[in-house]
């Protein structure tokens, strides 16, 4: 069997790619991230999708991730391309490497390192890395330690997935969503996330959470309607998704649009407000869409906000309208009620305050932790 034919690639992590502000050239970057599900062969998914320019890769390693930003000993593999060495990822479009074989067993940290010897001006990425990573001057890639003059990424760079030959009947949970699935709030490097805490429960898990993101209009990342087929359905491995988004699109809505200290922030959500009804509607397009491929789609309710600057009395009545309906409705394969796990029962527009970051709007890593808790697993069979 040639490694194009092999069977049962499994996405075992995930990151939705981003335009980000990121640049470089000649440097070397090295990026932490924890696998959800193990595997007996791996490969690196690499991204250039929002570059205006082709990315030369110029050497590429990946090991087991040690403490302090090095790499476990015999464990150090070298990435290829098609059989060589470097690669060039066309603008525009992904580039996964050729497996290699390096058992990895669930929950196990990865340390990827990418050389980039030209310019990258446009780079692809993720805006909020709730994982480490650290730019190194010149060709790193084999440094078995983190040199000294080493720097900490602001973004994850370049690198959107890694998956996994598990075999069996291992299937991903993919989870599109918005800040709340990114893990806004939680601590960095811990893998406090309620999608890394659901992975501890025995499931594969692709986090395509986006923070700002919305269902229905591009902003911070392209919507969810835009990147569904891209993030979710191209999942290998996919068994099913949870939907989790929505609730900016009606608190930017209903948010006051003036000259006020929120302004600055609202300017990063272009497009006319919607309503309830223009989210059920959006959230009814995703199901058509995975059902029509036979995937299952779970839905979470939004949770809420009252206590943060952006809150509305409006705006909060139409999170509860939507939340009926994801209720009520039984268009979702199974609903997961955030909403009740998070609410104060005596103030049930605010996060209770043990659970949120002090914001009143996302959760800290005992909220997130909840959030995980609260999911039933043998859904995803």
């Amino acid at each position: 069997m040639t490694d194009f034919e092999d069977a049962g690639w499994v996405r075992t992590w995930g990151t939705s790619p981003q335009a980000t502000d990121a640049a470089f050239a000649d440097v070397t970057l090295r990026q932490e991230l924890r696998v959800s599900g193990g595997g007996s062969r791996v490969r690196v998914r690499l991204s250039n999708e929002y570059g205006t320019e082709p990315l030369a890769i110029g050497a590429a390693r990946l090991g087991l991730a040690m403490p302090g930003g090095g790499v476990e000993a015999g464990t150090d593999r070298v990435l290829t391309f098609g059989g060589r060495a470097t690669a060039t990822v066309p603008a525009g479009a992904p580039l996964v490497s050729d497996p290699v074989d390096l058992p990895l067993a669930a929950l196990t940290r990865l340390s990827v390192s990418l050389y980039l010897p030209g310019k990258v001006e446009a780079c692809t990425g993720h805006d909020m890395p709730l994982d480490v990573g650290w730019a190194i001057p010149g060709d790193a890639v084999a440094s078995p330690a983190l040199p000294p003059e080493a720097e900490p990424l602001a973004a994850r760079a370049l690198i959107s997935a890694v998956e996994v030959l598990a075999g069996g009947s291992a299937r991903t949970v993919v989870v599109l969503g918005d800040s709340r699935v990114d893990g806004a709030g939680s601590t960095v490097g811990a893998a406090r996330s309620w999608p890394d805490r659901l992975a501890e429960r025995g499931v594969y898990v692709s986090n395509q959470g986006i923070s700002g993101n919305r269902l229905l209009t591009d902003g911070l990342g392209a919507s969810g309607l835009a990147r569904f087929d891209r993030d979710v359905l191209a999942t290998p491995g996919l068994g099913c998704v949870v939907v989790s988004i929505g609730g900016n699109d009606v608190i930017v809505s209903f948010a006051p649009r003036d000259d006020g200290p929120l302004a600055g922030f609202l300017a990063m959500f272009p497009g006319a407000p919607v309503t309830a009804d223009d989210v059920i509607a959006g959230l009814r397009q995703l199901i058509a869409r995975a059902h029509d491929r036979g995937v299952a789609v779970h839905g979470t309710t939004i949770a809420p906000y009252k206590g943060e600057d952006i809150y509305t009395a409006e705006g909060d009545a139409a999170r509860r309208a939507v939340n009926d309906w994801i209720r009520t409705s039984g268009e979702f394969d199974a609903v997961f009620d955030f909403d009740a796990v998070w609410r104060d029962p005596d103030r049930p527009s605010r996060i209770r305050d043990d659970l949120h970051a002090g914001d009143h709007l996302h959760g800290n890593d005992a909220g997130y932790l909840a959030l995980a808790d609260s999911i039933d697993v043998s859904l995803f069979g």
